[in-house]
């Protein structure tokens, strides 16, 4: 096997250099570093990182535990994760928390357990027990796209003003009764974009009709009873909003299933958009989050929490974009 002392002489340099160059703990002049690497190549040198956690008690992982990994709006967020970690050297160990929060409180411990330097949640609709758990143990732990209160390292999109966005532009498009297919209680991001849907509501001069506001539990099968819900009342919804992109799927089955189109019977908006929505027919209008950077910006804040665990927690909020189509029933240039 080779070693640094065999690097270290290929490359006419000290044992220390060797180190300082795999490690990046001290600077070193280019045209050595340069060697050091050439060295390496041409010896087929691997880094023992399992040698070097035991000196540094750092392993240069990072846990991430995310539900529905297979949703595109959260394999997105895991290539930023994963492009931040790489670039900066370090590996990720990926659990599925499937949104129960006994099984997210056990996931987090298994990824405490095998020695990860910190972590990246996003967190259930109950998060205390894997609060509790990261806090008494002072577990370095960024939560993404879900905010748990103030005192934490959190990063996610806006949400209540991207959804008054869409139920401004509806009513601009002459729409007064704007249904909600709302997300699953106790998410911070259902409850923003439930605000948002109200204030979009104020902002345009309509009521709130509770009958209009259903709940999806943030997946397609819930989706499509609330989109059939909406569509049983007396006066049902011209328009309707849909809170994820899961849901977004529900809907569409639901109002397919009923023989309705869209947009000639009814408009439809989403938050959340994802690379097939332009090849629907109709064309979806939708919030775009900005999920890989996301991501990155997670891991970002998870590294400076390593390198300076006093201080002061963030909250780093992200914009979203707007993309007009043509599922809102208006022309696209509009």
């Amino acid at each position: 096997m080779t070693t640094m002392v065999d690097v270290a002489r290929r490359a006419g340099v000290s044992v220390a250099t060797v180190s300082h160059v795999v490690n990046d703990t001290r600077p070193v002049r280019p045209d050595t570093r340069a060697a050091v690497l050439a060295a390496i190549e041409e010896l087929g040198y691997t880094h023992n990182t399992l040698a070097r956690s035991l000196v540094t008690s750092r392993t240069r992982s990072i846990g991430l535990a995310v539900s529905a990994i297979s949703n595109p709006y959260f394999t997105e967020i895991l290539q930023g994760v994963e492009a931040g970690a790489l670039e900066a050297g370090y590996s990720l160990l990926i659990a599925d928390p499937h949104d129960d929060p006994r099984h997210e409180r056990k996931v987090v411990q298994l990824l405490h357990e095998r020695r990860v330097d910190g972590m990246i949640v996003a967190p259930s609709a109950e998060p205390a027990e894997m609060v509790d758990y990261v806090t008494k143990r002072q577990v370095p732990t960024v939560f993404l796209d879900r905010l748990v209160g103030n005192g934490f390292d959190q990063v996610c999109a806006e949400s209540a003003g991207p959804v008054r966005r869409l139920v401004e532009h509806l009513a601009d498009a002459g729409h007064t009764r704007i249904g909600l297919v709302a997300g699953l209680p106790g998410l911070s991001t259902t409850t923003e974009r439930v605000q948002g849907y109200r204030e979009g509501l104020r902002a345009r001069g309509l009521p709130f009709a509770p009958e209009l506001l259903a709940g999806g539990n943030s997946e397609a099968e819930g989706a499509q009873d609330a989109t059939r819900h909406l569509l049983a009342a007396p006066e049902p919804p011209t328009a309707i909003i849909t809170a994820n992109n899961a849901m977004t799927i529900g809907a569409l089955q639901a109002l397919r299933g009923l023989g309705l189109e869209v947009p000639r019977d009814i408009a439809l908006a989403c938050f959340d958009d994802f690379s097939w929505a332009d090849l629907f027919t109709p064309r979806l209008t939708a919030i775009a989050q900005p999920s890989k950077e996301l991501g990155t910006a997670a891991v970002r804040l998870l590294l400076e929490r390593l390198d300076d665990p006093h201080r002061p927690p963030r909250t780093v909020r992200l914009p979203c974009t707007f993309v007009h189509r043509t599922s809102c029933g208006c022309p696209e240039t509009a």
